[in-house]
């Protein structure tokens, strides 16, 4: 790091000022894990956010643990900012990694099953099912399951099959009875299907019965493999690299090269096994050698295999009081049902989701499609829904005449199939689509309606924080802004025709673009605040974000703390700065809030003398979005907007129920609760926009009222 203040008698620092990013996410998804161990929540969320650390894991596998083995297999071993080699962190990884794959499963079978149980939803095993029970099991395997099987040999003619990526098998000796041969006995492997559900739902006289598919078939192995002697039989699962190798510049169709690359997904090289705690020893040793795989990437484990499938439990009917008390999206209070333009006309709007409801939005681009005087909308997309209103209405608006233009970005991980089928379906429609730009991911998310209204043409923009998609804006907590500003639709304007044709980026009036303008922005308005500390003004920060990595950006906060300037961060997921370090950082917190919505919204406050200047952003601190992503990011000046704003981080930093305290080291401790209020920010988000739509303070529910929830932590 460089350039950083000297300080007199500083204490020595870490061997390095920044953490390393994936250890750090791997502190996040333990986070996670941590609320699937609380038994202050509802006994189906601790069993959701178990299921969310398992899918966590398997991305974080398939991406970041891929390309750190691709940097290894390719020689690369310059350490990273936090001092660390692709080989050194491989290992580090593998370490945590296990360490926390035990905790899940020690949360899995000592404490959620049990409890479950209790609750009258029980996960048996075979020898556990009544003679009802198991007739059913019986009938529901030739009926259902067997058609769908392909047992598959492997033997001098027939070689280990290609395993699909994240898919669970079933591995097995098999011994052939009518041989006057003594030889060693075959392998052979039985695909679990994917297709019918994980959790076999039992005939039960009260509550709820399961089994696992893969324990009914394993009952029943004789069906499919007459005449031989079948011998030890155990589950395995792989994780596959699925990291697209695009060159863009290389592609003349972006969009045939990414269907190409989403075929090759599937059969990337095996980065991770999980395999049976009681695997039979000389089986997985013949496991590791066919699938080329490393023993620190073999995982053994004493329970189910991939626990996603939990997530079928959370849809149970009559469960009501094991989940979270409901929360439905209210509307906003400042929109005309009957002319959602004349209430952008009369002021700035801004949207709080899921407190508000995403309906506005939705309901903008469906007058914009069906009214006569708009001329023209355009769009970026980068994640849709499967079912996306938005899509049917922008290629409803082409088929009436309008212009429509549409960025659908392509690039979006594991929404790349998604995405490509609504970019045809758009272009197919009329509407001009554009697939992202050659070397930049558009990450930006913004709305442009032009419309002839009766003093003549003007532009009505919407600018977000979070994707238009309907279903994550129910769970992601992200700000929208609705305005007919001229300065902000000349930008929009600006904006997109820089993404459509060859107009360069100049000088705009509101909207901050990267990769132009957005790092140098955030640089000046850091270095200012350092200039008003040490002039002797207060000078604070406040920035939330969903990642902060970017080592040049952690430097000028470093700088910016020495020179005496407040600095609150609210960081969800990674953080490679280290908080509170004497002579570095002391003037530096974090905290890091995991409850019922995910957290996405990206705010940054600066003082600035007492101007108090605040922005929204698409951008997380990181340099792939500061240096390679189309990012957007634009100011609140309206002064009730400004306001709420202002009381959404307050409460947040108030938060003494979901937050934590990141420390120097990187580990985070819950906020000491001791004489405060006890505050849940999102839950107290959730009560204020239920006041603000007219719901009476009686008709309002208590959301923290739950007999586990009236539970005192502290008891814990």
């Amino acid at each position: 790091m460089k350039n950083l203040k000297n300080v007199k008698n500083k204490p020595p620092e870490p061997k390095s000022v920044y953490l390393n990013r994936e250890l750090s996410w791997l502190e996040f998804n333990d986070r996670v894990l941590e609320e699937a161990r609380d038994k202050h929540n509802p006994l189906l969320e601790r069993v959701k956010f178990l299921a969310i650390t398992c899918s966590n894991l398997d991305e974080f596998f398939m991406i970041r643990v891929a390309s750190m083995k691709d940097l290894v297999n390719a020689g690369y071993d310059r350490p990273d900012p936090a001092g660390l080699t692709p080989a050194s962190q491989l290992t580090a990884i593998a370490e945590r990694t296990h360490q926390m794959v035990a905790r899940q499963y020690s949360t899995y079978n000592r404490t959620l099953l049990p409890a479950l149980h209790k609750e009258g939803i029980r996960i048996l095993a075979w020898a556990e099912l009544s003679d009802e029970q198991r007739l059913f099991a019986a009938e529901y395997f030739r009926s259902t399951v067997f058609p769908i099987l392909t047992p598959m040999a492997v033997d001098a003619a027939r070689p280990f099959p290609l395993i699909a990526n994240k898919s669970l098998n079933l591995c097995l000796w098999i011994n052939q009875v009518d041989s006057d041969e003594e030889t060693a006995p075959d392998m052979a492997v039985v695909q679990v299907p994917s297709v019918i559900p994980r959790l076999v739902n039992l005939p039960s006289n009260s509550g709820h019965d399961f089994i696992f598919l893969e324990n009914v078939i394993l009952q029943h192995l004789d069906q499919l493999f007459s005449g031989v002697q079948i011998g030890p039989v155990s589950c395995f699962r792989i994780m596959r690299n699925a990291d697209l190798d695009l060159s863009e510049e290389d592609a003349a169709d972006l969009l045939k090269e990414i269907e190409k690359q989403l075929k090759m997904r599937q059969w990337g090289e095996v980065i991770r096994l999980e395999a049976d705690a009681d695997f039979d020893k000389t089986m997985l040793a013949r496991l590791i050698e066919v699938l080329s795989i490393h023993e620190p990437d073999v995982y053994q484990i004493s329970g189910p295999l991939d626990l996603t499938c939990l997530n079928q439990l959370y849809k149970l009917p009559n469960c009501a009081e094991l989940k979270y008390a409901d929360y439905e999206s209210q509307p906003s209070p400042l929109f005309n049902q009957s002319d959602i333009f004349s209430s952008i006309r009369q002021r700035d709007i801004m949207l709080h989701h899921p407190f508000e409801s995403f309906d506005p939005v939705i309901e903008l681009v469906r007058c914009a499609a069906e009214d006569p005087d708009v001329l023209a909308i355009k769009q970026t997309l980068y994640r849709i829904s499967g079912n996306s209103p938005i899509v049917r209405y922008l290629a409803d608006a082409a088929e009436r005449g309008k212009q429509v233009m549409v960025l659908v970005e392509l690039k979006a991980r594991f929404d790349e199939e998604n995405n490509i089928h609504w970019a045809k379906k758009l272009e197919q429609a009329g509407c001009h689509v554009i697939y992202g730009l050659v070397g930049l991911k558009t990450h930006s998310k913004i709305t442009l309606i032009v419309r002839r209204d009766d003093d003549g043409i003007r532009r009505y923009v919407h600018l977000g924080t979070g994707n238009y998609n309907d279903i994550t804006a129910n769970f992601y907590t992200d700000m929208g802004l609705l305005t007919c500003s001229e300065s902000i639709g000349a930008d929009a304007s600006a904006f997109f025709n820089m993404l459509s044709g060859y107009s360069a980026p100049t000088t705009w009036h509101k909207l901050v673009l990267a990769p132009y303008w957005l790092r140098r922005e955030l640089d000046r308005r850091i270095e200012l605040e350092s200039r008003h500390a040490q002039a002797g003004r207060p000078a604070r920060i406040i920035a939330k974000v969903n990642s902060l990595v970017d080592t040049l950006l952690i430097d000028h906060l470093y700088q910016a703390s020495q020179s005496g300037v407040k600095i609150e961060l609210i960081v969800r997921g990674i953080c490679c700065l280290r908080p509170g370090v004497p002579g570095l950082s002391e003037n530096i917190s974090v905290r890091s809030i995991v409850g019922r919505f995910l957290e996405h919204s990206r705010i940054f406050y600066f003082y600035n003398d007492g101007q108090e200047d605040l922005f929204l952003s698409s951008a997380d601190w990181m340099p792939r979005n500061l240096d390679r992503r189309v990012e957007l990011m634009f100011p609140i000046e309206d002064p009730q907007i400004w306001q709420r704003i202002m009381d959404v981080l307050s409460i947040q930093m108030s938060d003494t129920d979901r937050a934590r305290l990141m420390q120097p080291d990187g580990q985070y401790v819950r906020v000491d609760r001791r004489g405060k209020p006890h505050v849940d920010s999102q839950l107290l988000l959730c009560q204020q926009a239920l006041q603000a739509a007219g719901t009476q303070a009686e008709q309002i529910p208590d959301f923290s009222f739950n007999p586990v929830f009236s539970q005192s932590r502290e008891k814990k």
